[in-house]
């Protein structure tokens, strides 16, 4: 524990952490599977540090070990890297320190560890652990084989006295099996796994329609002018375009790809790593390296080519435990590139690539909790069917429309036809087109011909995958044809109800706000001070370009937090701040210190909150209160809509959901302050209640309807609360 906080500055482990630490230091062989952010290169460091010899880290990237390597040196730990960056003289300089047992940890990539020169030169020392870091790559099943890291399982006895850690934050059951026996690990020899939970508890989730994919980016992006983040897209050629059009609108952003040269692709990670660059537009080719723990959003343009490199690509946000929002915009049309894109001469690692490519569509086309999905692709069970975390599970429940005879028109169709055809030919049928293939096959004739004329073409294309994603059609794969499941026979004999949405702009513009990250902090009873905030940013940004490293590695957000919350001008409140250890301490403390001090005298600062850890650090161990949840206290305690929506930076139609959903949730709306908030005219006031009392408060649209349309939705969420207030409706039973 005394190392957790004088060298990493830590006052607790995280979950898990403690119990893999400790097997590690027993020499026993591990299996470490945590998510991005969950803590797992401490598992490494610190056990490092307490073993006399040297611990060798297997890492895939460059970028990867230069980020950690300088993250150690900051805080004083003897680390080094051997990889064909390096100049020759310093290549031969950190050799030379590995022989003279300078060196706590090596991060060397697995080709060059195999490498004879290497291997003799660490004969000369103890090694003590063998630390594999992105364990993923030695499994051909995973999403990201790399066949050098086969070779691990040869060099392990090179090395008798090492205990062997593997590490990886995306690995299915298979998968976690797979690197298990490549590596020789034995219950016999006390080998045992570690399985961390999957779920990211501060990461929103959204899957958006791909209609007009620049502009719903450059909608996003508004939501998030100060933040750093990612965008991902499928090729270099779309990388660059979206890169010149964001930069055209006044965006900080570089382009990623493979085929800039390495000068340029260094440049740019360095860039964004540095807070010089807000926003990166990237290949896949970028992300595994990076360790920037301020991403406060992911964007992926394209559709990712499985379900683990879109859960370790959304990883890439919110690794310092705040809120950070991940939005996939999803098309059909990017199958047949990412099928093409997937497939090679190797069958089997072929259909390998086109089940990962089934599981990612079927999770983008998926209506019940994302989260829930996610967790049960790894192999976990979640605690709740509704994460409050994603665009599903905040869909307002009276936006459901119901679509049972829609449901029947189709099923009725792909039947008629001869469960051959694809979605596009049944939807031509359903709306009366004449086409040459109708014609053709007489579907003209048909009793199911034009009896769907009312809705859109592009509305039935997002009933159709609403149809498949319930599963009540299922696609065949060599052409595409649609047949019926065993469920569609409910439907069709009127024993099933169907729901979903209709249009997919009517269900994202209800469901798409409510999923909208803050990207800030979780609620806490004392606010950070935002100019104070800005202040320690710009001292760290220059503190960490004159030691030349990201300035994260000097302190993370969640530090910088915390100093602007409860104003430590002593070395001993410094030292209780999240992230501050005795050497950053030594370090930074004075600068830092002596900015916070005049920043109080300049603004009569004295009383300071009470110190209530953990302050800001997302856990699994404590269970985090939900947004509605919040929302609800903090309207009970007198805070208005207006206020609340400011703190939680999101429209305050956003705050009348979740109090709505609070009511849901077994709760009374007490408060009657709501209708000082309607713009409604107290006449049309008077008018909307008895309305309700004609139609019920579930469902908003007869209330639209008797009203004429005069009044809006958002202003019937608002009257809706206080109908709920006044006629002292208790709250459904849980």
């Amino acid at each position: 524990m005394e190392l957790l906080k004088t060298i990493f500055g830590y006052d607790d482990f995280r979950p898990l952490q403690k119990q893999i630490i400790d097997h590690i230091l027993a020499k026993k062989d591990t299996l470490v599977v945590l998510p991005t952010g969950g803590g797992k290169s401490l598992c490494f460091q610190l056990p490092a540090l307490m073993f006399d010899g040297l611990t060798i880290v297997v890492s895939p990237l460059i970028s990867l070990m230069k980020d950690q390597v300088d993250q150690l040196q900051e805080m004083g730990v003897s680390a080094v890297c051997l990889n064909s960056s390096l100049p020759a003289d310093q290549y031969r300089h950190h050799m030379s320190l590995i022989r003279q047992n300078q060196v706590k940890l090596l991060y060397i990539a697995p080709e060059s560890l195999v490498r004879l020169q290497i291997l003799d030169m660490l004969d000369s020392v103890t090694v003590d652990c063998l630390a594999i870091d992105e364990a993923h790559c030695i499994s051909a099943w995973g999403h990201d084989f790399r066949p050098e890291y086969r070779q691990m399982a040869q060099i392990r006895p090179r090395f008798p006295e090492a205990v062997c850690a593997a590490f990886t934050a995306t690995a299915t059951p298979a998968v976690q099996k797979d690197i298990q026996a490549s590596l020789g690990f034995s219950a016999d020899t006390g080998f045992k796994p570690f399985i961390g939970s999957f779920d990211r508890k501060n990461l929103r989730i959204r899957v958006m329609f791909k209609d007009n994919p620049l502009q719903q980016t450059l909608g996003f992006l508004e939501a998030h002018k100060q933040d750093s983040g990612i965008i991902y897209c499928l090729s270099r050629k779309q990388v660059d375009a979206l890169a010149d059009q964001l930069a055209a609108q006044g965006f900080s952003v570089r382009p990623y790809h493979a085929g800039l040269d390495d000068t340029k692709r260094s440049r740019f990670q360095t860039e964004f790593i540095r807070d010089d660059v807000r926003i990166i537009v990237a290949t896949i080719a970028f992300g595994m390296g990076i360790d920037k723990p301020n991403v406060r959003f992911v964007l992926h343009y394209d559709l990712p080519k499985s379900v683990e490199n879109y859960y370790q690509e959304i990883g890439r946000a919110g690794r310092d435990g705040l809120e950070a929002e991940c939005l996939l915009l999803f098309s059909h049309a990017d199958i047949p590139r990412l099928k093409s894109l997937v497939s090679g001469p190797d069958e089997q690692q072929n259909r390998a690539a086109w089940f990962h490519l089934e599981d990612m569509v079927r999770f983008a086309e998926a209506q019940d909790g994302r989260k829930k999905r996610l967790l049960a692709y790894f192999g976990e069970t979640a605690a709740t069917d509704d994460c409050g975390m994603c665009d599903n599970c905040l869909a307002p429940a009276d936006q459901v429309q119901d679509l049972t005879i829609e449901a029947q028109k189709f099923l009725s169709c792909v039947k008629r036809t001869g469960e051959r055809f694809g979605a596009g030919h049944i939807i031509d049928v359903l709306r009366g087109a004449e086409t040459k293939k109708i014609f053709q096959f007489r579907h003209h004739l048909l009793s199911t011909y034009g009896i769907g004329k009312e809705v859109s073409k592009k509305q039935w294309f997002y009933l159709s995958r609403q149809f498949q994603s319930k599963g009540f059609v299922q696609r065949e794969d060599n052409y595409g044809g649609l047949t019926l499941t065993p469920e569609a026979w409910g439907v069709l004999k009127k024993e099933t109800r169907v729901s979903g949405w209709l249009d997919p702009r009517h269900r994202l513009s209800q469901s798409s706000e409510a999923a909208t990250g803050t990207g800030h902090a979780e609620s806490t009873p004392h606010p950070h001070h935002p100019d104070l905030f800005e202040l320690l940013r710009q001292k760290r940004k220059e503190l960490a370009d004159e030691a030349g490293v990201p300035p994260y590695a000097v302190f993370p957000d969640k530090t910088l937090m915390e100093l602007a919350t409860f104003f430590p001008r002593t070395e001993t409140d410094f030292l209780n701040t999240f992230g501050v250890g005795k050497t950053k301490l030594e370090k930074y403390g004075p600068d830092f210190m002596a900015l916070i001090a005049e920043f109080c005298t300049t603004h009569a600062i004295s009383d300071v909150p009470e110190r209530k850890p953990p302050a800001f650090a997302v856990t699994e161990s404590i269970p985090k209160e939900k947004r509605h949840v919040q929302v609800g206290r903090l309207y009970h305690d007198g805070m208005s809509v207006k206020d609340i929506a400011e703190q939680f930076h999101v429209k305050q139609i956003t705050i009348i959901h979740h109090l709505f959903r609070y009511f849901q949730d077994g709760n009374r709306i007490q408060a009657g302050h709501v209708i000082d908030e309607c713009p409604v005219p107290p006449d049309a006031q008077e008018k909307v209640r008895p309305a309700f009392d004609t139609h019920g408060y579930q469902f908003l649209k007869p209330v639209f309807e008797a009203m004429d349309r005069e009044i809006p939705y958002d202003d019937l969420h608002l009257m809706r609360l206080y109908y709920l207030y006044v006629n002292e409706i208790a709250p459904p039973s849980k």
